[in-house]
């Protein structure tokens, strides 16, 4: 990638997040109305959009990823981003023809009969060709996209200065989100799918996870052909999940479809190990037998043994209502802050599986959906960033089912399936029972006994923390205070400086104002963070 290139791509993208920083500060400054924030919104929404297709790369999958996030950003932002699509125009065949030759140390001759010059897929970071193998084998041929390491490299840096700079300064609603772990994390996300060396790895584990289930299919790879910039995989033909059109003549009912998605990606999960974080329509096929094709593992996520046991607890205690368990293993995933109230949080739960789906059709699913995350933001609730990728998986095959079977119920689909795998896990079924037992009036009465008894073990816990933060947040206070003061003391002196005209005194002051004032700033926005987790006596 051309340096006047790079240095146009960091001018496009930094002026247009400066622009929409200056914006949001003007119309906070301004006291703007809902009503107007909402324009405002959709406006930086169609801006940000616009400068995604225009500049294309890693972009494209940053818009992808903050498209689900619609727990933290405005509805109207959301809107304008939500159906991104990570399509761009294929490379020159020239370009992609010297990849190949480069990777292969050889002519394309050598090793395929055809090769197919116009792609069959393209997107931010590769490209897929259909070729056919000298014993005759049809084969993909997935190519990273050319100087698409140095494009990546470019977008990191110029991403790393706008979050630094938002993370900082800028008034946006980030709820209880780190920026800084996001960043960190989708980085690690993308180097990962631009190795492909490391996808073939990921190919190789599913199809031996999946060897004996008969429902799976996944494509074999050919791994003397492929290397960190190339790999050649087995075609396979198949049916879209959401072309519904061509679903209807398989032999395999759409429902018995949608009870298999759910049977796949479940242990995905649940179990610990690596999921796949990208099973969007056009990466989950079905063919005519009725098989689960899955296909592009670029994206891939690692659950640990901790949270998958919790994540199995948090499923059993919803199917036995046992809404105390199921907060205390959100409270173990961090989903909840330490100042949440675990009974209004088991209420909420309990009015929200007992919610009637057939209630839908009789109501705003707009509003409803504005009020809810509306909701999610004024509760203490967060979304640790390693889940960010496993909500996004489990909320787009959750899409798909619905579009599979519209009139079953996912709690309907999904609860033999689960109960099955809990037999194939070897658990017996007096774990499930006992969670039944646990949901039961008498036993919460003695589990309100209890947690009475450890009352005092938790409140001096509580207590400590509480001077641990106290503390904190005096430092910063005086921090504060402490440049307020040096900026002072900067005036008087510019003032000194001016009177008896020694620019020596001036240019110190001048320094030492604009280090105080921007000091100052810094420890604002600090104490203002910090002020979520005060108690709400405190901040009187």
């Amino acid at each position: 990638m051309k340096r006047r290139n790079k240095l146009t791509r960091m001018y496009r993208v930094l002026s247009m997040a400066f622009i929409i920083f200056l914006q949001i500060y003007w119309y906070k400054f301004r006291k703007k109305p809902k009503a107007e924030w909402e324009k405002l919104w959709e406006e930086i929404g169609t801006r940000f959009r616009k400068t995604l297709f225009e500049l294309e790369g890693l972009l494209i999958k940053i818009g992808q990823i903050l498209s689900t996030r619609a727990d933290l950003l405005p509805p109207a932002f959301i809107r304008q981003i939500e159906d991104l699509t990570d399509k761009v125009p294929p490379s020159n065949w020239s370009e992609i023809e010297k990849i190949l030759e480069k990777e292969w140390g050889d002519s394309l001759e050598k090793h395929f009969l055809t090769i197919e010059q116009m792609a069959v897929a393209s997107a931010s970071i590769g490209e897929v060709y259909k070729g056919v193998l000298k014993n005759g084998t049809e084969v993909a041929i997935k190519v990273k996209r050319p100087h698409i390491d140095s494009v990546v490299q470019t977008d990191f840096r110029i991403l790393g200065i706008i979050i630094w700079f938002a993370d900082h300064f800028v008034p946006i609603p980030k709820g209880f989100i780190n920026l800084s772990l996001l960043f960190k994390e989708l980085r690690q996300v993308v180097e990962q799918e631009l190795d492909y060396s490391k996808e073939l790895e990921t190919i190789m584990y599913f199809k031996n996870r999946y060897k004996d289930k008969d429902i799976v299919q996944i494509p074999s790879v050919f791994p003397e052909l492929s290397t960190s910039s190339v790999l050649v995989m087995e075609w396979i033909e198949g049916i879209r999940l959401t072309n519904l059109e061509e679903l209807n003549p398989l032999t395999v009912r759409r429902q018995e479809i949608a009870q298999r998605l759910i049977e796949v990606f479940l242990p995905q999960w649940l179990e610990p190990g690596t999921f796949h974080a990208d099973p969007h329509p056009g990466n989950i096929l079905v063919s005519k037998e009725g098989k689960i094709i899955l296909l592009d593992f670029g994206m891939a996520g690692e659950i640990t043994k901790k949270d998958a046991a919790n994540f199995q607890a948090l499923i059993e205690s919803f199917l036995t209502k046992n809404y105390s368990k199921a907060v205390d293993c959100l409270y173990q995933l961090g989903f909840l802050l330490p100042e949440a109230d675990s009974r209004i949080i088991e209420k909420l739960l309990a009015e929200f599986i007992s919610f009637n789906p057939a209630q839908l059709k009789e109501m705003n699913l707009l509003a409803f959906k504005m009020e809810l995350n509306d909701m999610i933001k004024a509760l203490p609730i967060q979304v640790p960033t390693r889940f960010i990728f496993l909500g996004r998986s489990f909320v787009t095959v959750e899409g798909i089912i619905r579009q599979l079977a519209p009139e079953a119920e996912l709690i309907d689909l999904g609860k033999p399936v689960f109960m099955e795998w809990i037999n194939k896990q070897g658990n017996s079924k007096w774990s499930f029972v006992w969670q039944w037992i646990q949901s039961q009036p008498i036993f919460k009465f003695f589990y309100s006994v209890a947690e009475f008894l450890d009352a005092p073990k938790k409140l001096e816990q509580f207590k400590e923390k509480e001077q641990r933060r106290q503390l904190q947040f005096t430092i910063y206070e005086n921090n504060k205070k402490n440049c307020f003061q040096l900026s002072l003391l900067g005036l008087i002196g510019m003032g000194a400086g001016n009177v008896t005209s020694q620019s020596l005194i001036l240019y110190l002051s001048t320094g030492v104002m604009a280090a105080s004032v921007i000091g100052y700033l810094i420890y604002s926005q600090k104490l203002k963070k910090w002020m979520k987790y005060m108690h709400e006596k405190r901040r009187e």
